[in-house]
């Protein structure tokens, strides 16, 4: 069984540290494990319940919901803005909420994970993130992180992908969520 992961960066800057980390997710994924980068979350309306009604919600929502149903799970990549999660990435996480009960993250396993300046890598982004995540109905998998401090010293001229940590340490977190996902598929 393959395992679809879908990948959402919290960082729309062009040399996200986030984002090379997902590139990273991709290059090193296990086999049987397919890394899907989502491009989208630019282009995405704010959340608000004025627009999200059947038959005339925003093409860029439905398209991240269409690629949020195609997955098997979900790998969030955050950095820490002010002590918390980036606005793109919690406006991504309400779109998959709805409709209530049975949005995109009801039933499927989540991970976060990410890199951020600070000493300790961003972990009080991606705890917030894992509390919004599963309010909205995943199933987070609260053994399964990576926190990568210094992000923009420690990748200033190596690229994620060629640091011997991630690449130790990634391989590991997706191993861990297809296990999840294989697990539940065979109860």
């Amino acid at each position: 069984m393959s395992v679809r992961i879908l990948a959402l960066v919290g960082s729309l800057r062009s040399g996200s540290h986030n984002r090379q980390l997902a590139e990273a997710a991709v290059k090193l994924a296990p086999e049987g494990v397919e890394v899907e980068i989502y491009d989208g979350l630019a282009d995405l309306p704010f959340y608000n319940e004025d627009i999200d009604v059947e038959g005339s919600v925003p093409a860029d929502a439905l398209k991240l919901r269409e690629a949020g149903e195609r997955a098997d799970a979900f790998l969030l990549f955050s950095p820490e803005y002010n002590g918390t999660m980036p606005a793109v990435l919690k406006n991504a996480i309400d779109w998959y909420s709805r409709p209530m009960g049975s949005g995109a993250f009801v039933g499927k396993h989540v991970a976060v994970v990410g890199t951020a300046y600070g000493q300790y890598g961003g972990v009080w982004a991606q705890d917030e993130a894992r509390k919004a995540v599963g309010i909205a109905g995943g199933t987070i998998l609260e053994d399964v992180k990576l926190s990568i401090p210094g992000s923009v010293v420690r990748f200033a001229e190596v690229h994620p992908a060629d640091d011997s940590d991630v690449a130790e340490k990634l391989p590991t977190v997706l191993e861990k969520v297809a296990a999840a996902v294989k697990q539940a598929a065979a109860a």
